[in-house]
């Protein structure tokens, strides 16, 4: 059986500033960094043979303190990257409605689809099982990919809470059905402030 760890990026100043990030290439801030850095002592002791991460820097930065405790590769695919969000990248929900009004919601404005963010996350996750059967792999990545690849592949949980920065969720394939171990864990940032 394939078991898969979720990993959502540590923290970034446009999280603090509630900005819209999608696919613009935003640093991890110095709390994220610690973040990280609590996730990969968690992550030392466990047995994992892959990492996979977007290649956007927060993702990659954060799956780099893993792979740099772990003494392993971190290879990248572009699939794994957030939500392209067109023209709200960069945005709070003030400038939305300041620029686009209440409904900005409901215009085009060149947001990847909940079907098309879900599709690229569950194509890559096929591709992780036929490539590694029975093994363990780590895949760092985005909350709106994270959540709604979990939508696709495990309808049958509740996981409507947020997906927090560095959380871990743990799934596994067993006979043609995915189940998840753990959901959103991040008792490792127990104590930071």
């Amino acid at each position: 059986m394939t078991v898969i760890g979720l990993i959502r990026h540590g923290l970034t100043d446009w999280n603090t500033e509630r900005r819209i990030q999608g696919q613009t290439d935003v640093p991890l801030n110095e709390f994220g960094r610690k973040q990280a850095e609590l996730l990969s002592q968690r992550m030392k002791d466990e047995d994992w043979d892959f990492i996979y991460a977007s290649d956007l820097g927060r993702a990659l930065e954060t799956a780099t303190f893993i792979g740099n405790v772990k003494q392993m590769e971190v290879k990248t695919d572009q699939r794994l990257r957030e939500m392209f969000c067109g023209q709200i990248e960069g945005t709070t929900v003030e400038e939305r409605v300041a620029k686009w009004g209440e409904d900005w919601d409901q215009l085009d404005l060149g947001v990847e689809t909940h079907q098309q963010i879900a599709a690229r996350g569950v194509s890559f996750i096929q591709d992780v099982i036929e490539r590694h059967p029975n093994q363990k792999v780590l895949i760092v990545s985005h909350g709106a990919l994270l959540s709604l690849t979990l939508m696709d592949l495990i309808p049958h949980e509740d996981i409507a809470e947020h997906i927090h920065n560095t959380s871990v969720t743990t799934i596994r394939h067993n006979e043609n059905r995915w189940e998840y171990i753990q959901y959103n864990c991040i008792a490792h940032l127990d104590g930071l402030t």
